[in-house]
């Protein structure tokens, strides 16, 4: 099964588990505004819960761009969770009607039982432009620095995150790389130099870092259309990517094309690798394009995950079953 909503699309997505109960957190927005590509401006961060990562009982949205006037008044992007203090809390991105959503930023919201969130009303985390790309740089349509993958380092004290974000060097569609910042209280932030060279794309979306079987795993998604030159000639496509490392600072590099699931038309994208209580690691990607080419924006049906020796990954092409 997927999760598929009668009257709104799904799309970027995060996972976290609390004891038996898997929840998702999604970007939605509804199918009455007629045209897919408008869906980023009319977006609500949309939650449901599952015991077996295929059938989900929809619950109340978690968040959505602030009533009046806000940093995060015209969107709420993807975010990520982590347990803090007995509790939970979410980074997010968010835009602002008053730069016409053109920069992002990352902020922060906390929840006691995953369901009621309540924001910190200022941006938690800019980028810094000594690091990193920003509009003033004039390269792109817009200052990368969103989708935020909270983790903790057993050995450190901080809070980490990584970002997409992109070099302030470099050819337009080889400046894509994984941004990076820590901090002690979730509240103020250390922005750090990023955690990748640029690898070839120009932007490396969604990033999720996990641990298995003793290696490292950076998991990206990209869009044939803004990789480099060389990619779009020889490349595989649209989809999910990945990089291996023996730390989670790396240094992280691709095994083959690097390649997790992606073809020439993005069928699926921002794929990510959620481990069930049992340790099974599966693959979940929402559905970007159908065959004939249309939208779709749904989730599909999990698929088990494959470790070869040498690090590499592959998906079950069998659909779910446990």
């Amino acid at each position: 099964m997927s999760l598929r909503l009668d009257d709104h699309w799904v799309w970027d997505f995060w996972l976290v588990t609390d004891e038996d109960e898997h929840h998702v957190f999604f970007l939605k927005a509804p199918k009455a505004i007629g045209d897919p590509e408008d869906r980023h401006w009319n977006v609500s961060i949309g939650h449901a819960v599952s015991t077996d990562l295929a059938s989900w009982s929809v619950v109340a949205d978690a968040l959505s761009p602030s009533s009046s006037t806000a940093w995060d008044d015209k969107s709420t992007w993807t975010g990520s969770i982590i347990g803090h203090h007995g509790g939970w809390v979410m980074l997010y991105t968010g835009t602002s009607h008053a730069d016409e959503g053109l920069v992002q930023r990352v902020g922060l919201a906390t929840s006691q039982d995953l369901h009621e969130w309540q924001r910190v009303a200022d941006p938690v985390l800019l980028t810094d432009p000594e690091l990193y790309e920003t509009l003033a740089h004039d390269m792109w349509h817009d200052e990368a620095w969103r989708d935020p993958w909270l983790f903790r380092d057993p050995d450190d004290e901080h809070v980490h995150v990584f970002l997409t974000a992109r070099a302030n060097t470099g050819d337009r569609y080889d400046r894509g790389v994984i941004g990076h910042a820590r901090s002690r209280d979730l509240l103020t932030w250390e922005v750090l130099p990023p955690i990748t060279a640029p690898p070839g794309f120009g932007q490396l979306e969604v990033p999720q870092l996990l641990e298995m079987n003793g290696r490292w795993y950076l998991l990206f998604a990209s869009d044939l259309e803004t990789q480099s030159a060389e990619r779009r000639a020889t490349g595989p496509g649209t989809g999910t990517y990945y990089m291996v490392g023996d730390s989670p600072y790396g240094p992280f590099t691709m095994l083959g094309d690097g390649v997790l699931e992606a073809d020439a038309t993005g069928t699926t994208y921002a794929g990510k690798i959620h481990h069930t209580v049992d340790g099974v690691p599966w693959f979940l990607a929402w559905n970007r394009v159908a065959v004939n080419g249309d939208f779709v924006g749904d989730l599909a049906a999990p698929r088990r995950v494959e470790i070869a020796s040498d690090g590499s990954l592959s998906i079950a092409v069998a659909a779910f079953s446990r």
